[in-house]
């Protein structure tokens, strides 16, 4: 089965779950269970008619010894039955029923109660439009049934016959008002819900993306680096058994390492929804640490850095360090014949770069894809949560190039004054002076047999 309906179809559940909890609290107890038992809904009117129509209808009866109107109002309920499942049909019936039975009981009978109930139905159940077509029709033979009964009826009140004509249509544009009214509501409880279920979709499939990302970033690094490594061991294993018991254990702590990546992006998803922060750092955030993890692999890196150090934010960090991480696993894995790496970063007031240029022969583009295909996306994404952008390619002279801008997140858009920005590069280039590698130098894993690249 595909994964996109499963978590359509769980995001869909989990927000119709919370938005039912919500509304239920705001419905109340009464209304929550006539909601759910709609019948029952329609028991209660269908009593509610006989106990407004019934009295009539049996002092009919008991004076005039005639069950004309009892069986008007039996007529009328039975159809009320039905309103839910037939509303037009069953309004035009006890509509058209109001005429003959106010006729045959000169006026002391009549089911304007049920038609006022009919009518509400079709309002809460088509749109305005029809509702206020179907209202009009029902005034009209509501209306005409008191204007057809017998003049002399009338004759001690001869405006009652409006007055009661105006309090019908009272009744009936109210009946309509309200069932416009309780249509309007559910239909903003509908769009409600599907508004919560869109939400919740989303936030799966960015939770998703966000959470196989990073997953990405660590399996795929640390699998290249430990292949490298294991490809290096096996090389100098009978030359120099010492240096490849070195790089065993390179390989064991790379191993550790990502282990305990595994684990904090794992622990994101059981995290507890107070938690400070979402965003998995990895084990080792060092920036340091991380290309000293390459050059054990065999990359000979050349680093520099200017500007102010990188910003105390833990997920601009955190992006910094996942952008260089792929960069040079790409380097790691696809590049042939490297002989160097430069390695870039450079901050201003607002902008941090970021560069990796490599001097490999060939192009990575036209190579099998070892991986999943997702480190560009990966890259873009982060950068694109900064106002950032990646550009990559082959270089004129040989080689792939990737060029990554950020935007510093709150930037206060000055640089300071000249002293402080001093002292914040000499503090920022402090920790890099081992990683400042002159322009051919090779890793001493590489000099002593290791590859450079897998592949290479």
């Amino acid at each position: 089965m595909s994964q996109e309906p499963l978590v359509k179809e769980t995001a869909e559940r989990t927000a119709a779950v919370s938005f039912t909890e919500l509304n239920a609290r705001r419905l109340g107890p009464i209304r929550r269970y006539f909601r759910k038992h709609a019948r029952a809904m329609d028991a209660v009117v269908v009593l509610v008619f006989l106990l407004l129509s019934l009295p009539n209808a049996l002092i009919l009866v008991v004076q005039d010894g005639s069950a004309l109107g009892l069986a008007g109002v039996a007529l009328s309920a039975a159809a009320l039955v039905f309103r839910r499942d037939r509303p037009v049909a069953v309004l035009g019936f006890v509509a058209l029923l109001d005429i003959p039975v106010s006729l045959v009981t000169d006026g002391a009978g009549s089911s304007g109660v049920a038609t006022t109930f009919a009518l509400y139905t079709v309002a809460v159940m088509y749109p305005m439009r029809w509702a206020l077509i179907a209202g009009v029709a029902a005034t009209v033979f509501s209306v005409g049934a008191l204007f057809v009964l017998p003049v002399d009826l009338f004759a001690g009140a001869p405006g009652a016959r409006w007055v009661l004509a105006g309090f019908v249509v009272m009744f009936l544009a109210i009946a309509v008002g309200i069932g416009v009214t309780v249509r309007r509501d559910r239909d903003h409880e509908s769009k409600l819900r599907e508004w919560a279920a869109r939400n919740a979709e989303l936030a799966s499939a960015g939770e998703r993306n966000r959470i196989a990302r990073e997953m990405h970033d660590v399996v795929a690094h640390s699998l290249t680096v430990m292949v490298a490594l294991s490809d290096g061991a096996a090389v100098v294993m009978k030359r120099d058994p010492e240096r490849a018991t070195a790089v065993l254990g390179e390989l064991s702590g790379t191993g550790r390492t990502a282990i305990a990546d595994m684990r904090r992006v794992l622990g994101v998803l059981r995290a507890e929804a107070a938690s400070e922060s979402r965003e998995p750092l990895p084990a080792s955030s060092s920036l340091a640490h991380l290309l000293d993890g390459f050059r054990a692999a065999g990359l000979p890196l050349r680093v520099t850095t200017s500007g102010p150090r990188l910003p105390e934010d833990p997920a601009f960090q955190l992006t910094v360090y996942r952008i260089l991480q792929e960069s040079l696993t790409n380097v790691l894995r696809y590049g042939k014949g490297v002989t160097l790496v430069d390695v870039s970063i450079a901050r201003t007031a607002d902008t941090v770069s970021l560069r990796v240029a490599d001097d490999g022969r060939g192009a990575m583009g036209p190579a099998v894809s070892l991986g999943s295909g997702q480190g560009i996306a990966g890259m873009r994404e982060r950068a694109a949560i900064y106002a950032g952008s990646v550009e990559f390619g082959l270089r004129q002279s040989g080689g792939w190039l990737v060029e990554v801008q950020l935007a510093v997140p709150d930037a206060d858009g000055g640089q300071g004054n000249q002293r402080g920005k001093e002292e914040d590069d000499h503090a920022h280039r402090q920790p890099w002076t081992n990683h400042q590698d002159s322009a051919r130098r090779r890793p001493a894993a590489v000099e002593d047999g290791l590859p450079a690249h897998p592949g290479g």
